[in-house]
């Protein structure tokens, strides 16, 4: 089973900029798809991001041009760079791993992963 750790949110005005990371174990005979997830209070998790198994990315029209996905495996860490951020963004992020994939997209819904991390907070305010 994969391990992961978020980190890195916290509290920012709007158009303001954060760096989410998610560090995971490795396992060096697959590479996973993993994709950041948000959960606001009172609403569903959302996909916002994912990357496939060949580092392919995909982002959710709501981030598209502000959020990216990237991924440093040398480091076993996962990446979310969040730019011009609106209080909208305001939610716990969710980094999350499945099996290896050739595609990915972030209207999959949570059951596509199976490993989450607990999650990293992030507020912006107006």
């Amino acid at each position: 089973q994969v391990q992961l750790q978020e980190s890195g949110g916290g509290s920012v005005q709007s158009g303001g900029s954060l760096r989410l990371s998610c560090a995971y174990s490795s396992d060096i005979a697959i590479r996973r798809c993993m994709a950041w997830f948000r959960q606001a209070p009172g609403k569903a998790r959302e996909g916002i991001a994912c990357i496939d198994s060949i580092g392919r990315t995909s982002h959710a029209n709501s981030v598209t041009g502000r959020f990216t996905i990237s991924q440093d495996n040398a480091k076993n860490t996962l990446y979310l760079h969040m730019n011009r951020l609106k209080p909208e963004d305001t939610a716990m992020y969710h980094c999350a791993s499945g099996e290896a994939c050739d595609y990915c997209t972030p209207s999959w819904g949570p059951q596509r992963f199976a490993n989450w991390g607990q999650g990293t907070q992030v507020t912006v305010s107006s």
